[in-house]
């Protein structure tokens, strides 16, 4: 299932490529999306908190190890790019070797830790038992959720975004019903949320495994399962900046979930159910991502730089101009889009606030997605690290502490401030970019 993005038009393979993934993350989204709107329309605001506070740990534990997996993906499409069958064979074996051991032991910790998580967050008091039961639930499903990114971090590195698409249709159909299943007729509540995502995996990594099997996508002879260092090395080298990027972002986001659940059950709730919602809106800057670094790795394997810069551009332009559009809209809608979530007037109205101040994120983290992409398909994803963690301890979480404090009426300064430590980051992911191109030229040339 091989596919080589190193020929044709750029803008062609960018759509090509980013247009199943991102529909592939609007249904992955769609889980916690469908979770929180579902148990909205069963029960009130203590449930509500509940999943969007351990649904939010969830994501972050996600998120870090689908940012691991980006080491994966980029060294499969460096070796396609390249046209090296043998390292390819060798970075999908030792990805599984190395996965297996990395979910079950988190899995194992955070099972362990699920009281003190809960407490970590300053979980209200009404959520604090439903918080803990659904994510007991979901830290057993922790394996099937690493499997499923690997499977697609797999396929993504050979240039088809398209397979794990299918899989995750399948399994948000599951979701969705289970949903309805569990909260609704059986009254399970939060726990039947966590209990319909995590069966809904099962089955999304089940057809996954039957139509590799069947259809021999993914082969590779035995001696490719044996642990390479220098291999394992390449993956975590990419991998690791990437996953404690994505993972101190989050953390600035459970600390912002902190902040307003200290603010009562109302705010709580109102940033519970905007952080779905921009989770969802962020889904285009994601597909940018991904897709700069597999187009980009593909090109810079196969010795094609300036394609994988126009495919950066091409990325930053898209990306702007979807952030400009939505925040424009998003001003005159943000009732509404909370109104989604739940009945509740108190939080219909925070949410709004919040919503309203925050949407102008998807302008600039837009753009530094797109530059983070770059950076991996390079092989540098310690600068994606870099400039994320500078804006999250100089910006974003200090400026949304303040807010809170200065501001304890409205949510709107503390969504304002999430979008500030954003523009940080574009700064700096210009200054390296051009530090990069200056450095290239440099060696080009022969110049010291």
């Amino acid at each position: 299932m091989e596919k080589n993005l190193t020929t044709g038009s750029v803008l062609r393979n960018i759509f090509l490529f980013a247009l199943p993934f991102f529909f592939s993350y609007f249904l992955q989204t769609l889980y916690g999306m469908a979770d929180l709107f579902i148990i909205g329309q069963f029960e009130g605001a203590a449930s509500i908190t509940a999943v969007a506070v351990g649904s939010q740990v969830m994501h972050m534990l996600t998120v870090m190890i689908v940012g691991l997996a980006m080491g994966t993906t980029v060294c499969i499409a460096q070796a396609v790019g390249a046209r090296d069958g043998a390292r390819r064979a060798a970075v999908i074996g030792n990805t599984v070797v190395l996965f297996l051991c990395v979910s079950v032991l988190l899995a194992a910790g955070c099972l362990l830790l699920t009281d003190q998580i809960a407490a970590w967050m300053k979980t209200p008091a009404a959520a604090v038992a439903d918080t803990e039961a659904y994510l007991g639930v979901c830290f057993l499903g922790i394996p099937l959720i690493t499997a499923y990114n690997i499977i697609s971090a797999v396929f993504r590195g050979l240039g088809d975004s398209r397979r794990p698409l299918y899989f995750v249709s399948i399994a948000c159909g599951a979701n969705i019903v289970l949903d309805y299943l569990f909260m609704g007729p059986l009254h399970l509540g939060p726990v039947g949320a966590a209990l319909g995502t995590t069966l809904s995996q099962a089955v999304s990594v089940v057809v996954a495994l039957i139509y590799m099997r069947r259809t021999r996508a993914v082969e590779i002879d035995r001696s490719a399962w044996r642990p390479e260092w220098q291999v394992l090395g390449s993956i975590l080298r990419i991998g690791v900046p990437v996953a404690l990027q994505d993972g101190f972002i989050q953390i600035s986001f459970l600390v912002i979930t902190v902040i307003a659940n200290m603010r009562g059950l109302t705010d709580a709730a109102a940033v519970g159910i905007v952080e779905k919602f921009i989770s969802f809106v962020f889904l285009v800057p994601s597909a940018m991502l991904a897709t700069v670094s597999a187009l980009g790795a593909q090109n810079i394997g196969a010795g094609k730089s300036a394609r994988a810069r126009q495919t950066l551009w091409y990325a930053l332009v898209i990306c702007a101009v979807f952030g400009v559009a939505v925040s424009a809209v998003t001003q005159f809608t943000a009732a509404a889009v909370v109104g989604w979530f739940t009945l509740d007037a108190a939080v219909i109205t925070a949410g709004a606030a919040y919503l309203q101040g925050y949407i102008f994120d998807c302008i600039f983290a837009g753009l530094h997605f797109a530059f983070s992409g770059y950076f991996c398909a390079c092989g540098r994803s310690e600068f994606s690290f870099l400039h994320n963690v500078i804006a999250i301890v100089t910006a974003r979480i200090p400026l949304a502490y303040l807010a809170s404090v200065w501001y304890p009426d409205t949510l709107l300064p503390m969504g304002l401030a999430t979008c500030l430590g954003s523009v940080v980051s574009v700064v700096i992911c210009v200054a390296v970019y051009r530090w990069l191109q200056a450095r290239s030229l440099r060696l080009h040339t022969g110049l010291s």
